[in-house]
């Protein structure tokens, strides 16, 4: 998912290929704007964290990008070309030392796990369903 501060700043073109540069094929791809419980539900995983209320209003402050990409060990190869949450702490070339503002608004989701991907595949492409 790329998100809505690498919108903001118009990277969003120069993430996707990235992606595409780096071997994935794009399954599906759309625009969306998530509202309040949407993000709620998103990101429910995170709902007892202290940053959740400021994550939920970041990823409603604007569109997203969702993705389904594909690939030999995509999962682990996305994180990897993606790097660490916070872009201080980032490989370089990677896409959120290139493009992130800040750990907070780091431009971009990557799946965590193949389960999460397909759960988090089945959100935004086949309906709502992620439960906490």
């Amino acid at each position: 998912m790329i998100k809505p501060d690498a919108l903001e700043a118009n990277n969003t073109g120069k993430i996707i290929d990235m992606i595409i540069e780096a071997g994935f094929s794009i399954k599906a791809m759309k625009l969306t704007h998530l509202n309040k419980t949407e993000a709620e539900t998103f990101y429910a995983v995170h709902s007892e964290r202290p940053f959740f209320g400021e994550l939920v209003d970041y990823m409603t402050s604007g569109p997203i990008v969702a993705a389904i990409l594909e690939k030999d060990n995509a999962v682990a190869d996305f994180r990897t070309l993606i790097g660490a949450t916070d872009p201080a702490e980032a490989a370089e070339g990677t896409i959120r030392k290139k493009y992130a503002e800040s750990k907070a608004k780091n431009a971009v989701h990557g799946s965590d796990s193949d389960e999460n991907a397909a759960i988090e595949c089945a959100y935004h492409f086949s309906g709502r369903e992620i439960v906490g």
